[in-house]
């Protein structure tokens, strides 16, 4: 026999609706089997991680094509040393460069190479198409703008999220 929530108390939360469960149970699977999915395609085909393909857009995208390594590692969703192991390995070919910040000795810069823009460039249809194939294909017919911004709204710590707040008065008010 199969579990069911008991009836809510009056005033307390309402149960989910089976579209909101069925949603809320697919989320698992989806945060699992998409990375792996684009992962897959990316290695077999590029032989560059997912992860080196993304620092290497966030670098082309960046002023100069250049950025410190702790902005690196948040736009990646990395810990700082995960992004360091990544970066040394793209440095060893070439894609990178490491460079020490002329206005801080302890920070350091992770600057795409032209050898790293045109890697990006090379594995850019393949990423394309397995996020196309495994992703956007799945989603067509909804209003895309409308799921950016929930799933934008869901990834973003809570204290960082909008909360409906009062401009202040004009002066004069």
């Amino acid at each position: 026999m199969a579990w069911k929530p008991p009836p809510p108390a009056p005033g307390t939360l309402r149960p989910l609706t089976a579209e909101e469960e069925a949603v809320v149970r697919a989320l698992p699977s989806l945060i699992y089997a998409l990375p792996r999915a684009i992962e897959a395609e990316m290695t077999r085909e590029q032989r560059l991680s997912n992860t080196e393909y993304l620092a290497l857009m966030h670098l082309s995208e960046a002023p100069d094509r250049h950025l410190r390594m702790h902005e690196l590692a948040r736009a990646c969703e990395m810990s700082l040393s995960g992004t360091t192991r990544i970066v040394h390995r793209m440095e060893s070919e070439g894609l990178v460069d490491r460079v020490q910040c002329s206005t801080d000795g302890r920070s350091w810069h992770a600057c795409l190479t032209d050898a790293g823009l045109t890697r990006l460039e090379e594995a850019w249809p393949t990423n394309l198409a397995a996020i196309r194939r495994h992703f956007l294909d799945h989603v067509k017919g909804l209003d895309l703008k409308e799921l950016a911004a929930a799933l934008q709204k869901v990834a973003m710590p809570p204290e960082r999220r909008t909360r409906p707040r009062r401009d202040p008065p004009s002066p004069g008010e």
